[in-house]
């Protein structure tokens, strides 16, 4: 798979339905040990998500951590400082398949980012090693890698036309786990364990949303695979555009777009 290169301005155009998961994912984080509780956000994007953990916990020491140089130097401007409660809010650089906690943590989240880390659910161990007695681990990720927009993507990719360039670059079938297989992980790891299921349905608006949302996300390898040329990324673009249209079909009210994600809250015992 290729190591997409990001665009904040693109992601950002659908920052509201992505946002809703993470506000999901929230909801059922239980309080954390500390009063001050030091909390690190794994794959922090343009800082908007992790700016409502601010909300949540005002006097926490946040770090959201991230190996996008755009997606940070964004975050940075916009979200990093002080908070209400007198914490803070920083972030720094990190690479997810090598990243281990320095100091200890009473919540480690992330959100819509392990898909893209191979081998991620190996790194749980040392995560969870790092969190305070009755800390939490806690992430989402997209569970939709078979619906259309990724099937087509995975079908044009592989064509002669495109074969050459594109067909391993793309983010891999097995990139995320069954929701069984997560379970398992966590509790042997001496955690209680919650996990489960939500299939969204959003309502896109625009011209050829569905390639709008995808370009800020799935897409990315691809895009970057094609970046110097921009012919060859355009003529894909058209025939992947063409494949949308007819998978997401317009009604008068919008693009609805089913999205299934996996959540899971991991609470480490005393």
């Amino acid at each position: 798979m290729t190591q997409p290169q990001w665009d904040p301005a693109q992601y950002l155009r659908h920052a509201g339905h992505r946002a809703r998961p993470f506000a999901d994912l929230l909801a059922r984080i239980p309080a954390l040990p500390g009063d001050r509780p030091r909390i690190a956000d794994l794959g922090c994007g343009p800082g908007n998500v992790t700016a409502l953990l601010a909300d949540r916990w005002p006097a926490a020491r946040i770090t959201g951590y991230d190996n996008s140089p755009e997606m940070l130097d964004k975050a940075h401007v916009e979200h990093e400082g002080p908070t209400a409660g007198g914490g803070g809010l920083d972030f720094a650089q990190a690479d997810l398949r090598t990243w281990a906690p320095e100091e200890p943590y009473d919540l480690i989240v992330s959100n819509a980012t392990l898909q893209w880390v191979p081998g991620h659910a190996d790194r749980f161990e040392g995560w969870i090693a790092a969190l305070e007695p009755g800390g939490t681990f806690a992430f989402q990720v997209p569970d939709n890698i078979d619906a259309p927009m990724h099937a087509l993507m995975r079908e044009l990719a592989g064509t002669p036309r495109w074969k050459s360039r594109l067909a391993d670059v793309l983010r891999r079938t097995d990139s995320v786990h069954t929701p069984g297989a997560y379970l398992d992980r966590l509790a042997r790891l001496g955690c209680a364990a919650d996990v489960w299921q939500t299939t969204y349905l959003h309502v896109l608006k625009g011209e050829d949303p569905v390639l709008d949302w995808v370009k800020g996300t799935g897409l990315r390898p691809a895009l970057t695979a094609l970046a110097d040329d921009p012919e060859a990324r355009d003529a894909f673009l058209t025939e992947y555009r063409d494949l949308l249209r007819k998978a997401y079909p317009t009604a008068p009210y919008g693009t609805p777009m089913p999205f299934r994600r996996l959540f899971a809250v991991a609470v480490k015992e005393g």
